[in-house]
């Protein structure tokens, strides 16, 4: 792999981690159209993972201080169940659940089945249907939510603007332990290369009525314990392989640099992006492309 080679598969990383439109599938076509040896890059995959999960960690920095605080609060006797923080350590833990069996039990066979250019195109043009539902639910659910529901839904806007990043308590009284498990089984089907995981969380918020805002939260801070760990036990399988060395240390180095950078630059437009958009134009984006991969 040369330093080009990972530095277009960085950006790439960076970019589609977070926008609903499928990093590994993104990762897949890039390795193809690059003649390279996708079976042979997982640890490249692996690495450039951890540097968008870097910028999870900066972004989401408020709201991961603060359910740290939660945790140690507990421990220390001072128990607040009004605490909006340690609700959401649960339902992170909840929603963790799925993803965790199926990759401890699917995984393998998920990847050496699906991790090719026929079935990336395939999955995304079912994404780019789902994401167009998803958003037809949600405004009929929307419309159908109480008055005060929706004047919480304005005052959290407030304080946004006032206090930006943070979960605000309204936005935790969405969630649900039931919906917390329904979309981590969305998060779990994003083991498959084409099936976005940030962009099958958040439709799975919005199926269930949750706003675009709060669903795009939820759903990258769930995306931690799932990213982290799947890098872990990847990282493990390929450390005696003799892989990292094939690869060599500057590819390595400017894949997770560049997918940091563009990580950063990526949630914050997606972010700002959902508090005024749909995810439409991810939709026809995704169908394009998914069509465009049996040109």
């Amino acid at each position: 792999m040369e330093w080009t080679d990972s530095l277009i598969l960085g950006i790439l990383q960076g970019i589609t981690e977070f926008l609903p439109i499928s990093s590994s599938g993104h990762l897949v076509l890039g390795e193809h159209f690059l003649s390279l040896n996708v079976d042979q890059l997982k640890s490249f995959d692996v690495v450039v993972h951890m540097g968008t999960l870097l910028a999870i960690l900066v972004y989401f920095r408020d709201d991961l201080w603060g359910m740290i605080k939660s945790f140690f609060a507990v421990f220390a006797g001072k128990i607040d169940k009004k605490d909006p923080y340690l609700k959401l350590i649960l339902l992170i833990i909840i929603g963790t659940i799925p993803a965790v069996i199926v990759g401890l039990t699917l995984e393998d066979h998920i990847d050496s089945a699906f991790r090719n250019i026929e079935a990336v195109g395939i999955f995304m043009l079912i994404m780019g249907i789902v994401f167009l539902l998803g958003e037809f639910v949600y405004k009929r659910v929307h419309k159908k939510a109480p008055i005060a529901e929706k004047v919480m839904e304005k005052v959290d806007a407030v304080k946004d603007v006032l206090k930006p990043g943070g979960f605000h308590s309204a936005e935790v009284r969405m969630l649900t332990f039931r919906k917390a498990i329904i979309i981590g089984c969305a998060q779990a089907m994003a083991l498959i290369p084409g099936i976005s995981r940030s962009g099958s969380t958040i439709v799975a918020g919005l199926f269930q009525g949750i706003n675009r805002s709060a669903a795009a939260r939820f759903s990258f801070l769930l995306g931690v314990p799932a990213i982290f760990g799947a890098g872990l036990l990847t990282g493990i399988d390929v450390v005696g392989s003799g892989e990292l060395i094939n690869i060599g240390v500057l590819p390595l180095i400017i894949g997770f640099v560049s997918s940091f950078l563009l990580g950063v630059v990526s949630v914050y437009f997606l972010m700002h992006f959902l508090k005024r958009h749909s995810l439409k134009v991810f939709s026809v984006y995704l169908i394009a492309l998914g069509l465009s991969t049996f040109l």
